[in-house]
């Protein structure tokens, strides 16, 4: 379906909904098309979280400061 710049503007829930249903939406200008609305595709996550449970252990002096000497390196 191709839609005008201001049709897409004032009924812009309406193609989306079309759109969501698979459709795809073109907008024209002047009767050229500039834009496509297609839906989006959710990709499966390549992680799970907490995946790495009991892989590592973060130290107890994580989140002490660094010594002077490797302090001074980021101040140069």
């Amino acid at each position: 379906m191709q839609v005008n710049i201001h049709e897409a503007e004032t009924n812009l829930s309406r193609l989306l909904e079309r759109v969501a249903i698979g459709e795809e939406v073109v907008i024209a200008k002047a009767g050229k098309p500039v834009a496509k609305l297609v839906a989006m595709t959710h990709s499966a996550r390549k992680f799970k979280l907490g995946s790495a449970k009991g892989e590592f252990v973060v130290p107890d002096d994580f989140n002490d400061p660094l010594p002077k000497e490797i302090e001074d390196l980021f101040w140069k």
